[in-house]
């Protein structure tokens, strides 16, 4: 076969069929126009994971919640309890 027939048939050199030939090749090719078509864009209205706020206000809780000397730790860090649930009120967490 000479190349000029492999170029008709589609056939590459490889014996293969060139990248727009391929079977099935004309179900949904993927075009400059329709790449990100599945991507959601973020929504600004979304609101954040309860995880990923007041991280520093939830450290220092949990560190005199775990560490204190005080008899009674809930009433000694019952200030950082505070901060921390106020924090959490700003991004829209009500805890108890």
């Amino acid at each position: 076969m000479s190349m000029w027939e492999k170029v008709q048939l589609g056939v590459n050199n490889y014996g293969g069929f060139q990248t727009g030939e391929l079977p099935g090749a004309g179900q949904r090719q993927m075009q400059p126009n329709n790449l990100a078509a599945d991507v959601k864009a973020p929504n600004s209205s979304d609101k954040p994971k309860p995880c990923c706020v007041c991280k520093d206000e939830k450290q220092a809780r949990d560190e005199c919640m775990l560490f204190s000397t005080s008899a009674d730790p809930q009433a000694a860090c019952q200030d950082l309890v505070g901060k921390y649930r106020s924090c959490m009120a700003g991004f829209g967490f009500n805890l108890p």
